[in-house]
């Protein structure tokens, strides 16, 4: 099983991270491959096989891990234990041993600790989350909550769509700032990564704690998910992040 890692996460002793690929030796049956949704048409116990063969992987068991049902919002919960958590688009924890899940197909998913006050999120943020600030929204609430800066966290951006596969329309490029828009050809590409790392440099974290994956989800087709590559029969790649209990 490939599993991706964030060298900046995983550089940190009590933090647990992986993002899931399509990729899995004993099971690369198409077209949903190595996936881990429930809602995109492929076979339940399969899939709920996936979701605890990926948490073994990571040392985890499925049952720590904390779910939301991502509904492309600015929404941002507190969560205290696994399980399903209702509809969100980023959650946040300081509870130890509890893993914090975001699913991604080709949306940006980021994931963030606090090391300071020992917190961590997940969140996703496709174009509306991003256009609706899902993100700079979700460090505010970190901030409020436990005073974290932006010197406090370590930040990672999983593999996500690059601007040069993310073709949009004029509708949803009038929503963003012209810097992060392309247009060639007579045709228009968002720059969406670009969008929310400024969105973390803006609150502070310096570029040396931000790590961005160069993977694009739509070119790495024998490795990742994309909904825009592969349409219905698309898979879902989740990302993990959890803090492991200090040794007393």
């Amino acid at each position: 099983m490939v599993v991706i890692k964030s060298d900046l996460l995983c550089s940190q002793p009590e933090i647990i991270f992986g993002f899931s690929t399509r990729n899995r030796e004993e099971y690369n049956t198409p077209p949903y491959y190595f996936n881990l949704s429930l809602s995109v048409g492929d076979d339940r116990d399969r899939v709920l096989e996936n979701r605890v063969q990926f948490a073994k992987r990571l040392g985890l068991t499925w049952e720590q891990v904390a779910l939301q049902k991502q509904i492309h919002s600015d929404i941002v919960n507190y969560v205290d234990s696994p399980g399903y958590n209702g509809e969100s688009d980023a959650i946040v924890t300081d509870k130890y041993e509890v893993g914090l899940a975001a699913s991604s197909g080709d949306c940006c998913t980021i994931y963030l600790y606090d090391k300071k006050h020992q917190v961590i999120s997940a969140v996703h943020s496709g174009w509306r989350g991003t256009q609706k600030k899902i993100l700079e929204k979700t460090l505010s609430f970190i901030s409020e909550r436990w005073n974290s800066e932006g010197q406090d966290i370590f930040a990672y951006i999983a593999p996500s769509i690059t601007q040069n596969n993310y073709e949009i329309g004029m509708d949803v490029a009038k929503l963003f700032p012209d810097k992060y828009i392309n247009n060639e050809s007579d045709k228009l590409f968002l720059d969406i990564t670009s969008i929310n790392k400024d969105m973390l440099l803006n609150f502070g974290i310096p570029s040396s704690q931000i790590e961005v994956s160069p993977l694009c989800s739509y070119k790495e087709e024998a490795l990742l998910h994309s909904y825009r590559r592969d349409g219905q029969v698309s898979g879902r790649a989740y990302g993990i992040i959890c803090m492991r209990r200090p040794n007393v």
